[in-house]
């Protein structure tokens, strides 16, 4: 990889890790200063609800029943690890596409935005979105999960797309299908 395409990466993958965890914590601290001890806000007929909770789990709060040692090792100490070892790669891999760099940058900016939480809140993620229709409803979750699942889609489009000679093929040449 020359080095101006480097640097570009660099720069890109930069951006996306700053501004995924500046918006997670933003607003995170804006959960907590408005939504705290305060009941729950409805928007567009009930489809956004705003929601203060602290997440003690994973995803979804998978694992929060676990004894508070488990959890620590499990989602701070080996997530630590993992994501310091995505960060090494994401920076010192010279065959990441553009789109695959974006990806795993999402992430990772998630993961330390979360991670962060984890260090700083005793073991809990601040959580405060929640969408759905009536009683469908997603879990409650926050800007880094949004950013997590946003990098997992691309990191799967990225990977369609390279085992894909069709679409390289189409993006090499400027032309769409």
């Amino acid at each position: 990889m020359n080095p101006l395409a480097r640097r570009y990466r660099l720069t890109l993958v930069s951006l996306v890790l700053v501004g995924t965890v500046g918006c997670d914590q933003a607003t995170k601290q804006l959960a907590i200063s408005q939504l705290r001890d305060e009941p729950t806000r409805s928007f567009l007929g009930g489809l956004l609800r705003l929601t203060f909770a602290e997440n003690p789990g994973a995803f979804l709060s998978l694992g929060g029943n676990l004894p508070q040692s488990v959890r620590f090792w499990l989602f701070s100490a080996a997530v630590g690890v993992l994501l310091l070892g995505t960060l090494a790669y994401l920076v010192m891999s010279r065959r990441l596409e553009p789109l695959q760099s974006v990806a795993l940058a999402l992430i990772v900016g998630g993961g330390l935005s979360n991670w962060f939480d984890r260090l700083v809140n005793d073991g809990r993620v601040v959580d405060f979105l929640n969408l759905g229709i009536g009683s469908l409803r997603t879990g409650i979750f926050n800007v880094a999960d949004v950013a997590l699942m946003l990098g997992a889609g691309l990191l799967i489009l990225a990977g369609r797309r390279a085992n894909n000679p069709e679409e390289r093929q189409g993006d090499a040449t400027g032309s769409s299908r």
